[in-house]
């Protein structure tokens, strides 16, 4: 049979197109593949910021050809009632857990323990570590039969799966090894349930260089066996004190000079609770940028933080960074930015100093110091008084009446703020105090 020239042309060209199609066709199907996966995702919650970087991360998701494979394992985590910033946590610390075989696996598992009462933060915890240690629903259902054989009951075990989720991969010995440590100090079977539902962390620590040393430490600055208890049962986190941080944070309150009444109040609910007041207080400032040197001599200056609340310190300290773009730094020098208040006083001088920064009133950059140390009569004169319409943000002393200062009209000065004042004896104390932190 004779082949035309027309003929032989088509052939050569769907060869020649089909050998060019196979060339390029791998990197097209994968940019297709990125282009899905990446609107998959920003459909169930993923940041679009952050997609470049996740998916630059995870190759592998990429070289799946089914994205309809990963639309099946999202809609199956989200049928674990997980919350959407778990949700997202979850694909950024174990993208893995997308694979679609092991989700089924867990959705048939999680079936099985469903009447257990764990929430959906727990099953996430347990999903992102069962799919790092390959722990099958199996092993896990068995693991959970002997924490309720040990007393764990759902309420607890819920805590505890939120916080302290590898307490599955614990042996049972060392489970037993935890409670019998707490019994052995006078801790009731409630006091336990309650230990572990408040500070499931504990349970990682351990007994013999971890928790019996502590106690020992407790035991030898004085406190009795008793009190040690009660406060343990009271607030499980003083278990989480290292060695010798009781003992420094003691040291501390010895050397604090401030007013009677609030060293009273300080101290009103006890040495032991003082001074475990002051260690939460240092991790608040630490956890924000601090070193232990620096957050134990912002406390020695300005006592009364040990008396706030550390979600208070954590407000003040947030919004000096992200919002008056200070650096945490400054609280060494000013601590008394952490000792005023936030509605009264912070918050309205920064809004008058933004106000004036934006009209051009201002020719300097105002540091912390000179925006929090002057008093409200004199911040009023310097900043506010000129400016009649920042009388409204910065609040008036008392509406409608005129304001009163302490020198006769025309004889105001304004007086330079004095140094702090530390006595000799005071600079030794404190000196005393920080060698051991260096």
């Amino acid at each position: 049979m004779v082949i035309s020239s027309l003929t032989k042309a088509s052939v050569f060209y769907r060869l020649s197109s089909t050998q060019f199609f196979s060339t390029v066709s791998p990197k097209t199907s994968q940019f297709r593949n990125q282009i899905s996966l990446a609107n998959l995702l920003q459909r169930y919650g993923f940041p679009p910021t952050q997609l470049h970087s996740f998916l630059a991360k995870n190759q592998f998701l990429l070289n799946r050809s089914n994205v309809h494979d990963i639309q099946n394992s999202l809609n199956i985590l989200l049928s674990f009632k997980i919350p959407q910033p778990s949700f997202i946590s979850l694909l950024f610390d174990c993208p893995a857990v997308l694979d679609s075989n092991f989700l089924k696996k867990w959705q048939f598992g999680i079936s099985k323990f469903g009447n257990l009462g764990i929430s959906p933060v727990g099953i996430c915890n347990v999903l992102t570590l069962s799919r790092r240690f390959r722990i099958d629903p199996d092993l896990f259902l068995n693991r959970v039969g002997v924490l309720k054989d040990l007393g764990f009951n759902g309420g607890v075990l819920t805590r505890v799966l939120e916080r302290f989720p590898r307490i599955i991969m614990m042996k049972e010995g060392d489970l037993c090894e935890k409670i019998g440590f707490l019994e052995g100090i006078g801790i009731s079977r409630y006091g336990i349930e309650r230990v572990f539902r408040l500070f499931p962390e504990v349970l990682g620590f351990d007994v013999e260089n971890r928790l019996k040393p502590l106690l020992d430490e407790f035991l030898e600055l004085g406190f009795s066996e008793n009190m040690i208890r009660d406060e343990i049962i009271k607030d499980p986190r003083v278990l989480s004190m290292e060695l010798g941080e009781m003992s420094r944070c003691l040291g501390l309150l010895k050397t604090l000079k401030c007013r009677a009444p609030i060293k009273d109040k300080i101290f009103s609910e006890g040495e032991f609770r003082a001074g475990f007041e002051v260690k939460l207080r240092v991790d608040c400032l630490c956890k924000q940028g601090l070193i232990h040197r620096e957050a134990f001599k912002i406390l020695w200056k300005e006592p009364r933080l040990i008396l706030y609340e550390v979600e208070e310190i954590e407000k003040k300290t947030d919004f000096l960074v992200k919002t008056m773009n200070y650096k945490v730094g400054c609280l060494v020098e000013v601590p008394e930015y952490l000792g005023a208040n936030f509605d009264k006083q912070i918050l309205p001088r920064y809004n008058v100093m933004e106000y004036l920064r934006s009209q051009g009133a201002l020719e300097f950059d105002v540091g912390l110091k000179s925006l929090i140390k002057p008093s409200r009569l004199r911040f009023y004169n310097l900043y506010v008084k000129p400016y009649p319409e920042c009388e409204k943000m910065f609040g008036r002393f008392a509406e409608g009446a005129a304001i009163q200062g302490r020198h006769p009209v025309g004889m105001w000065k304004l007086f330079k703020p004095q140094k702090y004042a530390e006595s000799k004896e005071d600079v030794n104390n404190m000196k005393s105090f920080m060698e051991p932190l260096v």
